[in-house]
């Protein structure tokens, strides 16, 4: 086998490369693999804010194939990762300083452990991608390396007996280079699956853009509650709203930053205690300020509850809390209780108000 290192402007075997994170390309027996930069740009980055917000996130995926990352050998490892395009950037960037081959499987640019748990990181895709590429032809061995996250989608006895052995490497990209220099052995902490304050709050802003209908309903209900047009409005305007647009943003933002802290096991109930006691303590400050009764202040908390439980129950899927059955049990349990808090809140407010008129 040959191997070198020239600009990069091509067409492969995997597709039309054409990638400013594309920086060269490595010739290995007549063929062009292309080269990923280690560095990650601007670009990349602000690709990455954006995805945050769910802007462009159906498309943000790379081209499933083979890629190389230094200056690799028949002799480099292999190293498995899904096209979702921040997977594979969280990669690449730990491979700074090293020489191996990327592996891309094509999972519908889903990262690789909802991936695993959907099935598009499988054994099968892995056989699939193994022999597009050609992998016997670029490398000596028959190694593969795994995110620990996928483990539930591959088979490891599976790709044994078609002739690959895989060995699973730690949680985080970032260890990779530390769990190769101690020989493939992982510690405690790279097995560990985090999820701390900075890992729970990266997912608020996509959950705050899935929750922009109910942002609006909320609005108008305000705006409804409030009327008439008179004296008094925006104070009532006022005292409706605060309760029920703050009860969204703290299920989106104080849910999961207050996470660990919250009483309960089940998310929704988690996102009760905290509707709850928002909605009743601003309901009970516009009781105060005269801007609404003390009717309609108990249901705008009991509508603040449902609404704060039902967005923090869908967290659970952005969560390493929970698992995929009692995700589902939580959601059979949880929707009737939801549904007549809010009708019982919806019917006193109104009420309420109809009266007040």
């Amino acid at each position: 086998m040959t191997s070198s290192m020239t600009p990069i402007s091509f067409s492969s075997g995997i597709g039309r490369i054409c990638a400013p994170w594309i920086v060269a390309a490595v010739h290995v027996n007549g063929r062009a693999v292309p080269r990923v930069s280690t560095r990650l740009s601007r670009r990349d980055r602000w690709g990455a804010v954006r995805v945050r917000w769910r802007i462009g996130r159906d498309r943000y995926a790379v081209l499933p194939g083979l890629y190389a990352v230094g200056r690799p050998s028949a002799e480099s490892p292999v190293l498995v990762s899904a096209n979702y395009k921040l997977s594979f950037d969280l990669l690449r960037r730990s491979l700074d300083g090293m020489d191996a081959w990327i592996l891309v499987l094509d999972t519908r640019g889903i990262n690789v452990w909802c991936a695993a748990g959907k099935g598009t990181f499988g054994t099968a895709e892995v056989l699939r991608r193994i022999e597009a590429v050609r992998l016997e032809e670029v490398v000596s061995h028959r190694g593969l390396v795994l995110p620990q996250l996928g483990a539930p989608g591959v088979s490891a006895p599976d790709l044994r007996k078609a002739g690959w052995t895989v060995r699973y490497g730690p949680v985080r990209a970032e260890d990779i280079p530390a769990w190769f220099a101690a020989g493939g052995r992982k510690t405690e902490e790279m097995r560990a699956v985090r999820f701390r304050l900075g890992d729970r709050m990266a997912v608020a802003p996509v959950e705050l853009v899935q929750a922009w209908p109910l942002l609006l309903a909320v609005s108008a209900g305000a705006l409804l509650l409030a009327l008439p047009l008179s004296s008094g409005f925006g104070a009532r305007l006022l005292a409706s709203l605060v309760p029920l647009l703050g009860g969204v943003l703290a299920a989106v933002f104080a849910f999961p930053a207050l996470l660990p802290w919250l009483p309960f096991r089940a998310f929704s109930l988690k996102g009760a205690v905290l509707g709850l006691a928002w909605g009743a303590a601003t309901s009970v400050a516009g009781t105060a300020l005269g801007g609404i009764s003390a009717a309609e202040a108990a249901g705008l908390t009991l509508v603040t509850g449902a609404l704060s439980a039902f967005l923090t129950m869908n967290f659970t899927g952005s969560s390493t809390f929970t698992s995929q059955a009692g995700a589902a049990l939580e959601v059979r349990r949880g929707i009737a209780p939801m549904a007549v808090s809010l009708l019982l809140g919806v019917g006193l407010s109104a009420a309420s108000r109809l009266l007040a008129w």
